[in-house]
């Protein structure tokens, strides 16, 4: 499952240890307690619904990771100071869970989860094999981090699982801002516009690793979920290409092979809109509404129902 690059060689035990030792330090999140804690975002809204849909967040969040890899400061940070490179999906994992922290998560464990990410990002920092300088907490590096996320995540839902509409995309990068502004982000895109604008800003810098498509093998081996048929995974993996701006597809050099078929079209549409129906009591949306007193379906219903329980509670 290790991902090598093959211009650095083996790593050193430590890294391996350092995989274990993060794996150790996994949060344990109560989502139904302190009862009535609010989130830091809202319970009607886009976020609530986006972020417990399972092929959203699995399609969104490999295009993230993606964009984020265009940038050699990022990779190379990621690459240095990070279990990434021995362990990608339990690395996965715990920003998966920190995403859904921040959004369903009581306020004052979620305010905790990202005070320890903010700590272990303040170490890192280095030099691109190119020779340029990067810190984890550059407010260029920190403002691209959250908006790749808020768009494979959004864009991910619209186009696998059900249409927002223009208000409702908008809306979903708005309610983003109060976990934003934990991480230190001094950009908040509030649009897949401002997404787009800071895109271009950042494109003369994209390019093509290795790296990238050995990441997306993992993801189309189906190692992260084996008992998902791997058909299933290879969609997922070319879903997420597909929702990639044209420009950075093409700056990553992710060519045909990456396409996704209309059969594969067709199915992981098909599973994001079973995902969407499958209410999961287990699931961290369910958990976080009944912290609310509010039914475990919430995030499930209409918005005007939302908007009206809302109201007379």
């Amino acid at each position: 499952m290790a991902l090598r690059d093959p211009e650095d060689g083996q790593f050193d035990s430590t890294v391996e240890e350092r995989a274990r030792a993060a794996a150790k330090r996994e949060w344990t999140v109560d989502y139904r307690h302190p009862a009535g804690e609010p989130s830091l975002v809202p319970p009607d809204s886009v976020q609530w619904k986006v972020f417990r849909n399972m092929i959203a967040m699995g399609v969104g969040g490999v295009a993230a990771v993606l964009l984020e890899f265009a940038d050699a400061r990022i990779r190379t940070g990621v690459w240095e100071h990070s279990v990434y490179p021995v362990d990608p999906i339990g690395r996965s994992r715990r920003t998966g869970m920190a995403a859904m922290v921040g959004v369903y998560g009581p306020e004052s464990m979620a305010r905790k989860v990202i005070g320890g990410v903010n700590r272990m990002h303040a170490k890192v920092g280095g030099t691109t094999p190119a020779g340029r300088p990067y810190k984890a907490l550059e407010p260029e590096l920190l403002n691209w981090v959250h908006a790749t996320a808020a768009y494979g995540f959004m864009k991910a839902y619209h186009t696998f699982v059900r249409p927002l509409s223009p208000a409702d995309q908008t809306r979903f990068f708005e309610e983003g801002a109060p976990v934003a502004a934990l991480y230190g982000v001094t950009q908040v895109a509030a649009s897949e516009a401002d997404f787009l604008t800071m895109m271009e800003e950042l494109l003369p810098d994209f390019e093509p690793h290795p790296i990238n498509t050995e990441f997306l093998n993992i993801i189309a081996s189906g190692k992260a979920a084996p008992g998902t048929p791997k058909a299933l995974h290879r969609a997922l993996a070319r879903g997420a290409v597909s929702i990639l701006p044209p420009v950075v597809r093409q700056r990553l050099e992710l060519g045909p092979e990456w396409d996704l078929s209309p059969i594969e079209r067709v199915a992981l549409k098909a599973a994001g809109r079973l995902a969407d129906a499958w209410r999961d009591t287990t699931s961290p949306a369910w958990q976080a509404a009944e912290r609310l007193g509010l039914p475990g379906h919430f995030a499930w219903l209409p918005s005007d129902r939302q908007r009206r329980m809302l109201t007379r509670s």
